[in-house]
């Protein structure tokens, strides 16, 4: 990890770097402004001093995808409202304890982490969900049991879901250890609970229990009478092959036309269907699926 110090304060700039020294940190120390905007290395930690002169703005947006921390004598606009709004991330007084500041420097890099894997998998979801059609769940009496042929196109019922009402959706496997306790500790977030279907009915009976008076989604394959006034079935999506459903080579040759023909040319299609140019644009004709030019 990399680290800038912009300090002119030479005890407390050694004092941090001599402290907080890890294995794995590399410690730069600058005295102005102007010697920081020269560095033409990448850092994790940017520690800024706001009692330098200078123009520090510049230095928050060159290191912009730094976490900056503000090092403060006094607190008012200039010295932390202000940079915290044009985008350092936190800031602590002087003098401070080296613990406070390994603190806020541990809770930045985890923040950051976590930041990165969210956009990651809102990224995937995104991806995944791209051709599945959105099917809205109405608020109503919970728990909601929805059923389908497709796990995809609940997953993306139950996320939207979660935005609409603007609650985070918390994923449950019924299967996994200790699955009654973590539902109980769970207050305002959406509970979303896959198979269900695999518990015994005593089982089953203790997660209705623990879902009580909570907004609770479970997904189920089969009806069962003793719920089945509140199942809703969602229909899956045409652009995708069904879960469980085993599609006949003819089915699957005209969803693969119909699916792909946009991202290969012809030739690499027919290729990959083990058909020839020919036979491709007869099973076109044959199922309607002419290509736009």
């Amino acid at each position: 990890m990399n680290i800038l110090i912009v300090e002119n304060e030479h005890y407390l700039a050694q004092s941090i770097s001599t402290n907080l020294m890890e294995d794995d940190e590399n410690y730069t120390i600058v005295t102005s402004i102007k010697e920081a905007a020269k560095v033409d290395e990448k850092f994790d930690i940017v520690l800024l001093s706001t009692n330098l002169s200078g123009n520090i703005y510049n230095l928050i947006s060159k290191f912009k995808n730094s976490i900056i921390i503000l090092l403060v004598s006094y607190i008012n606009q200039d010295t932390v409202t202000l940079p915290i709004k044009a985008g350092a991330d936190d800031y602590i007084m002087k003098p401070f304890m080296m613990e406070e500041l390994q603190r806020k420097i541990t809770h930045h890099m985890t923040f950051k982490k976590l930041q990165r894997e969210n956009q990651s998998l809102k990224d995937y979801f995104n991806f995944s969900f791209e051709n599945i059609q959105t099917y809205k769940i109405e608020s109503r009496k919970f728990p909601v049991f929805v059923k389908s042929k497709s796990r995809l196109s609940i997953d993306k019922a139950v996320f939207e879901f979660g935005k609409q009402i603007d609650e985070t959706v918390t994923f449950c496997n019924a299967l996994e250890k200790n699955i009654l306790k973590k539902i109980k500790k769970i207050e305002k977030e959406v509970i979303y609970i896959v198979n269900f279907d695999s518990l015994k009915i005593s089982e089953q009976d203790a997660i209705l229990q623990a879902v009580y008076n909570k907004k609770s989604i479970i997904s189920i394959k089969y009806d069962n009478t003793n719920y089945i006034e509140n199942v809703i079935e969602i229909p899956a999506s045409k652009q995708i092959i069904m879960n469980d459903d085993i599609l006949s080579i003819a089915d699957y040759i005209k969803y693969s036309i119909s699916n792909y023909e946009y991202k290969y040319p012809d030739t690499e299609l027919s290729k990959k269907l083990g058909i020839s140019r020919k036979s491709l644009w007869e099973k076109r004709k044959k199922y309607g699926l002419y290509k736009q030019r």
